[in-house]
């Protein structure tokens, strides 16, 4: 099953921007006459969050003389932002905060025409002999505008196919091109080359046999009884790839004894995991011909479950006279102990009733 991943991102964020509004004659725009209209000085646009902005001075306050009013305007309808409007220290070219406004909506005015924030600080302020030199003015104002948050489009990540695991195949290649080969084998007349560390590897037997106190010196080869030639040569391929050959070249019969061979060559070396798989397939071929003989073998070597899977299939067998008159059952009572054909030959009785 092909799977796949998507992804998509919620974004939220703010864009920044500052206007600088110098004011020079100053006392100019101050005290005005009775019936006089108060001044606004307005500062030139500046831009912040993809929106223009400006700062509305009134030096004179509104009905208090002794504070000035400021307006913060966008021409926007309605947006969040937050502002911070900050004078020139001119002694020392450092920033005073005036004022600062958290995030807040800003909605339109009717006498601005604009989306506004207005708020009042004392004149006193402004005209601090470090902020007001020589009538002039600086200041500075800064507007975070807070966008609205979007999502992304969603995109689809590629997958990257591993494909399956070729260490097995190398595995084989070395023991086909023999390279780095370092110790030989002679079974049933016939020798075999390979690779004493993969042997040790897989095989604590072969361990040792090879690095063991009692490891055998000398480049002759290591002679080994009782096995077939064809036997051992499945047995270094199961080491060297971990798996079985289809052993397609034999028959039905020939595969049959090929497995029960490897079993024993695998309990004779260590190797718990070519031993459950020769059980596994010896299993799963059981017939009236093979029970007897593939019950012996399981005895011999231990094997329970493969055992157990023998009785199994006499008890539920329609066939049970037909197992008692197979030349593997007649083998089973020469070769086998009384209390393991007692067994076997329960599971038949038990049938039978």
């Amino acid at each position: 099953m092909q799977n796949t991943k998507t992804m998509s991102t919620w974004n939220s964020g703010s864009e920044q921007g500052m206007g600088v509004f110098h004011i020079c004659g100053y006392s100019q725009h101050i005290n005005t006459a009775a019936g006089e209209k108060k001044k606004i000085l307005v500062s030139s646009t500046f831009r912040a969050g993809g929106h223009h902005w400006a700062i509305f001075f009134r030096p004179d306050g509104f009905s208090d003389k002794s504070v000035a009013g400021i307006v913060i305007a966008s021409k926007h309808v309605k947006l969040r932002a937050s502002y911070e409007l900050r004078l020139v220290d001119q002694s020392t070219g450092l920033l005073v905060s005036v004022h600062k406004e958290a995030p807040r909506e800003f909605q339109r005015d009717k006498d601005f025409h604009s989306a506004i924030s207005f708020f009042r600080a004392k004149r006193s302020i402004f005209e601090s002999p470090t902020c007001l030199r020589d009538d002039c003015l600086t200041m500075e104002c800064t507007v975070t505008v807070i966008k609205e948050p979007w999502r992304t489009g969603t995109k689809t990540i590629p997958k990257i196919q591993v494909p399956q695991s070729d260490m097995a195949g190398h595995y084989a290649k070395l023991l086909e091109e023999k390279v780095g080969v370092d110790v030989t084998f002679s079974v049933g007349g016939e020798e075999f080359a390979a690779h004493k560390v993969v042997l040790a590897t897989r095989s604590p037997v072969f361990k040792a046999q090879l690095y063991g106190p009692l490891r055998e010196a000398g480049a002759v080869p290591i002679t080994i009884e009782d096995m077939q030639p064809d036997v051992f040569r499945e047995l270094l391929h199961f080491i060297y790839t971990d798996s079985l050959p289809p052993l397609d070249y034999l028959k039905a019969d020939a595969r049959t004894d090929m497995i029960r061979h490897l079993l024993v060559a695998a309990d004779r070396y260590g190797m718990e995991r070519l031993t459950l798989m020769c059980q596994s397939i010896l299993c799963e071929n059981l017939c009236v011909q093979t029970v007897a003989t593939t019950f012996a073998l399981a005895d011999q070597h231990q094997c329970d479950m493969l055992k157990d899977a023998c009785l199994e299939f006499i008890t539920c067998s329609i066939a049970r006279d037909a197992v008692q008159r197979t030349q593997g059952y007649r083998n089973l009572k020469r070769t086998c102990p009384p209390d393991v054909i007692e067994v076997f030959e329960k599971a038949c009785r038990f049938r039978k009733a």
